[in-house]
């Protein structure tokens, strides 16, 4: 189950950062926490139009670090909430999961998502 300060986060707008491993170095692609879903087992899902190198590199390393986080809800020490979230990572496009996001963003191509092994307050 994901902590429930880091649904609030995603509830209002902030970066999101995605990390994988290519061949000879970290490759980071952004998105927006308004793009972030949920799915109803706990998974991050998130619209890919491009992310080709993140695709590639998943298919050879499952393994995704991500960030994010929202000025507007209260941390650890203040304002401002961030969380880093540690899991495995595919891309999808077929079934629910893509179905979900699909709805909400036709321009998808496809869904990556991420089963959360771990998540993190980081601020």
């Amino acid at each position: 189950m994901l902590p429930e300060k880091l649904l609030e986060v995603l509830k209002h707008e902030g970066v999101v950062a995605i990390a994988t491993q290519s061949p000879n170095e970290p490759h980071l692609v952004n998105t927006w926490n308004s793009y972030v879903q949920i799915s109803d087992d706990g998974r991050v899902l998130i619209p890919a139009g491009g992310m080709k190198e993140t695709e590639a590199n998943l298919a050879k390393d499952k393994q995704v670090v991500m960030t994010l986080g929202s000025r507007e809800v209260a941390g650890k020490n203040g304002p401002g909430a961030g969380f880093l979230i540690k899991g495995a990572g595919a891309f999808v496009t077929t079934g629910a999961d893509f179905a979900k996001v699909k709805n909400k963003f036709q321009w998808a191509r496809a869904a990556l998502a991420v089963t959360v092994a771990s998540a993190t307050q980081t601020l």
